[in-house]
């Protein structure tokens, strides 16, 4: 069964790390990061759902011709 998505897609990034201190020029925790991770986000992961469920979805929205773009294509491949 076909699903139309329409919305925004974008780049879910996660970091993990350890917090070794607190930045002396705000109260923030410095990480020292040791894996990431990006995941499909927005419309994206509705598609990447929807998929996992059975159905074809096809998402309608609008993706910049630069990095951030290509990489995005190449997560939703993998998903």
């Amino acid at each position: 069964m076909p699903v139309l998505i329409i919305g925004d897609v974008m780049i879910d990034a996660y970091l993990w790390g350890k917090v070794e201190r607190i930045s002396p020029e705000a109260p923030v925790p410095v990480v020292a990061v040791q894996h990431r991770e990006s995941r499909p986000g927005g419309a994206a992961n509705v598609a990447v759902n929807v998929k996992s469920l059975g159905a074809i979805p096809y998402i309608c929205s609008v993706l910049g011709n630069d990095h951030a773009g290509n990489e995005f294509l190449e997560i939703l491949k993998q998903n």
